[in-house]
């Protein structure tokens, strides 16, 4: 289920039936709002929650785990307000982006702690469940050792696997994959994506990055300074983000943010015609953006609109070549193109765009059109 957010619009909704409700959370801090009036309806089963440094995630995932209590609004979990109900006496469980486990005790006792301080948790049930979870987070040959012993992703792991030790309520993850190398993040990626897939509890999974929200599949909280942006599927929000914000948080590389306008009925961009006469967009000022992966610097296709630049600089990463370029109006663009490529700076180019790739927004940041049908830009 998708929901825009907005005065007068439903509830933002996440998922189906309610497990983890949020109502008119607000947090201030030294003077300063650092949520504002969040709203949330989130499901069981695992929900992602997006946004840049600062938008406020960690701040939100305290205020669910009882870190934090809001100066407004209240948290509901399967239906009783737990607002002001202390941490310890709380079914939840929190892993921090900097994993955190007791250097005295072995991975086996790390895991089997929370066991064994949880009410009603049979004794002789402890270890099957310690070892269970182990196997599950590939560690169960690590039982013995001390943290001090382990990798970082091992160390990880074993974090991960004592949140998940007891059956909790609500299960938050911040970040937990940032500080481990490409290949173990790639790895527990998906590990967690098919552990919580059918979670009875909620899990609420937060990262900045966009391909971690987008590999995960699962309903998608977009929060920024502090608000709620958006709720739906990720995918849908990537391929038609509802506002520049949207597309901004969903787009690594960066966005590409170019000046829109419309003279005589006729969309341009830094001079060059993108529509036919006749748009709706009259007398507005827009604000285009346009995806790095989906500028070339020769033509491929037809239709595509040409944009005169001159290069800048190239970033080559191996795998990728991050193309800067200086448009008309000294505006910048960057492509990003396959492999290995060299270029020398101060030549001249000619960036190709299909104007169906470009999204175009309001000049307060909604999406005013979608490229591919609402508007002729292939005229």
């Amino acid at each position: 289920m998708e929901e825009h957010v907005g005065s007068g619009q439903p509830r933002p909704t996440a998922g189906g039936n309610v497990a983890l409700r949020l109502d008119g959370v607000r947090v201030r801090q030294r003077g300063e709002v650092w949520l504002d009036d969040i709203n949330l309806e989130l499901s069981s089963g695992m929900t992602t929650l997006i946004g840049p440094l600062a938008a406020g995630k960690t701040t939100l995932m305290r205020v669910i785990a009882g870190l934090h209590t809001p100066a407004d609004g209240r948290v509901v979990v399967n239906g009783d307000d737990v607002t002001s109900v202390p941490v310890r006496k709380r079914s939840v469980a929190f892993v921090y982006q900097r994993f955190i486990n007791y250097p005295s005790l072995t991975v086996y006792e790390n895991i089997a702690s929370p066991l064994r301080l949880a009410a009603g948790f049979p004794r002789k049930d402890v270890d099957g469940r310690v070892r269970d979870v182990a196997e599950l987070m590939g560690i169960a040959d690590l039982l013995e050792r001390r943290p001090a012993e382990l990798s970082g992703g091992q160390q990880q792991r074993t974090a991960i696997a004592r949140a998940l030790a007891r059956p909790v309520d609500v299960l938050l993850l911040d970040e937990p994959l940032a500080n481990l190398d490409y290949k173990l993040r790639e790895q527990l990626r998906a590990d967690l994506k098919a552990m919580f897939k059918d979670s009875p509890g909620t899990v609420v999974y937060s990262t900045s990055d966009p391909a971690e929200a987008l590999m995960f599949a699962a309903p998608t909280v977009v929060l920024g300074e502090g608000r709620v942006q958006h709720v739906g599927d990720v995918a849908r929000m990537y391929d038609r983000p509802p506002s520049l914000a949207v597309a901004a948080t969903l787009s690594d590389p960066p966005l590409n943010l170019l000046p829109g306008v419309v003279n005589e009925g006729r969309l341009e961009c830094l001079g060059v015609p993108l529509s036919t006469p006749g748009t709706q967009f009259s007398g507005e000022d827009l604000v285009l953006g346009i995806r790095p992966h989906q500028v070339t610097i020769e033509r491929t296709r037809p239709g595509q609109v040409e944009f005169p630049a001159e290069i800048r600089l190239a970033e080559v990463t191996g795998s990728t070549t991050f193309l800067h370029l200086l448009l008309a109006g000294r505006r910048h663009l960057v492509a990003q193109l396959p492999g290995t490529q060299l270029f020398t700076p101060g030549e001249p180019a000619v960036a190709y765009v299909d104007p169906a790739h470009i999204l175009i927004f309001s000049g307060t940041g909604e999406l005013v059109a979608d490229t591919a049908t609402e508007v002729d830009l292939h005229g």
